[in-house]
């Protein structure tokens, strides 16, 4: 037998025992998940019980005690017997929580992802104030003290207060709060009590307008009444 054959032989060898050795870890793979597939959906085994609940937000704020205390799971629960419905309900229960999804993992735990609203302004009732998100939801406890950083809105609000939010911060330190006339139009009432009727549409032209009259005369700093901006051809003036 020459030596080419001897070599031959030995690589045909070789690859024989790599062919099975892989075939049995392929079968002994596919045992082992199985088994623990079957152990865990059937509410059997360690991973079947939850373990570990982790909280990821899109909030600077790292205390996320307000959600782990709306979470509530019965002593013993599993995997199988835990309804992601109910858990996703008790964190959407949360004021400041806007968007939530529950998952399960392989590894016995529960993943919580949370979008959160995010204050914008603040609204008042006359005595207590209410930080708002932009789709005016109030979204946390309220206090008894303004933020003198934040616009103030009363009554009712739209669906949507971002621009209007964004607008009246031109007039930031003369406004006392906002407020939403016939759910179409706003009215500005200044701390120096002018109450300025912004037109239903272009409200961010009027806006501009009373920044560049101010700037230029003082104007809110006159003892005036009403600035009425509803008309796009006049200033009324009382």
């Amino acid at each position: 037998m020459t030596i080419q054959k001897k070599y031959d032989i030995i690589i045909r060898m070789k690859q024989t025992v790599y062919f099975w050795l892989s075939f049995a870890l392929v079968i002994i793979l596919a045992v082992y998940f199985s088994v623990r597939t079957i152990t865990t959906f059937s509410g059997r085994g360690p991973v079947s019980h939850i373990h570990n609940i982790t909280i990821v937000s899109d909030t600077n704020d790292k205390n996320l005690s307000n959600i782990q205390n709306a979470i509530s799971i019965p002593t013993g629960a599993t995997l199988k017997t835990i309804s992601l419905s109910d858990i996703n309900n008790q964190i959407l229960s949360v004021p400041t929580v806007n968007k939530s999804s529950v998952r399960r993992m392989p590894n016995g735990n529960l993943s919580i992802k949370v979008s959160t609203h995010q204050a914008v302004a603040l609204w008042t009732d006359g005595v207590y104030y209410y930080p708002l998100s932009a789709d005016g939801d109030l979204v946390k406890q309220p206090t008894e003290h303004r933020n003198i950083d934040n616009i103030v809105f009363r009554g009712e609000l739209p669906d949507d207060i971002s621009n209007i939010t964004k607008q009246a911060h031109k007039l930031l330190g003369y406004i006392d709060y906002l407020e939403f006339i016939e759910n179409r139009r706003w009215n500005i009432h200044t701390s120096s009590g002018i109450i300025i009727m912004l037109p239903e549409e272009n409200y961010t032209t009027a806006i501009n307008t009373i920044v560049s009259l101010h700037n230029n005369y003082r104007l809110l700093d006159k003892e005036l009444q009403t600035i009425d901006m509803r008309d796009s051809s006049r200033i009324l003036v009382k």
